[in-house]
């Protein structure tokens, strides 16, 4: 869901927040159209209502876990936590965590990943958000949502800045509820 079909349609923050985000054009290949939250980061105004538009959400849903993941997400996910008075728990690439860790392995459209988190980071029962940057076919949620859950945990919602408005892979997210700020900006009608 969008964040203007959600109580936010009309509000000129979201239209500040997408004007913020730079397009580069066919990085890191040709087609693709890069969307750069680096320059929304230097936006403090934009940032801030990023972060802001997230906490009012879920600043009521007793949220006791942030997982962010690598690593666009730790950029919005510690701010939210901190906001909302919940633990911020990095979803890391493999070998970036030291001790003991809890691996979800995913496939990409050329091979696979794999996201990591500490053992012990989240509780059975913990309501959890993720937090992203960006979703297009939602295998990275996907895989998130596995691994929280095989801790225990109870995953309410997947939150990214960027979204493309038929999330390819939406039926990947197992029913858990996607919510995001706004759509790709588009140059030349690529993504």
């Amino acid at each position: 869901m969008f964040a203007a079909e959600n109580g936010l349609k009309g509000d000129p923050r979201l239209q500040a927040i997408s004007d913020a985000i730079r397009v580069v054009p066919h990085f890191p290949k040709p087609g693709i159209m890069f969307q750069d939250i680096t320059t929304l980061l230097l936006d403090h105004k934009a940032f801030k209502d990023t972060v802001d538009i997230f906490v009012d959400r879920y600043r009521d849903m007793d949220i006791s876990v942030v997982a962010g993941v690598e690593a666009r997400g730790f950029m919005f996910g510690p701010s939210i936590a901190l906001a909302i008075g919940a633990n911020f728990v990095p979803l890391r690439k493999p070998r970036k965590l030291p001790g003991e860790v809890i691996a979800e392995t995913y496939d990409l459209e050329y091979g696979s990943d794999c996201l990591e988190m500490h053992v012990g980071a989240v509780q059975p029962g913990e309501r959890v958000i993720v937090i992203d940057d960006l979703v297009a076919t939602g295998g990275t949620l996907s895989a998130a949502i596995r691994l929280l859950e095989r801790v225990g945990a109870q995953v309410v919602e997947c939150a990214c800045v960027i979204g493309l408005r038929e999330v390819k892979g939406q039926r990947r997210l197992n029913g858990k509820p996607l919510y995001i700020l706004v759509e790709p900006r588009e140059i030349d009608g690529c993504y």
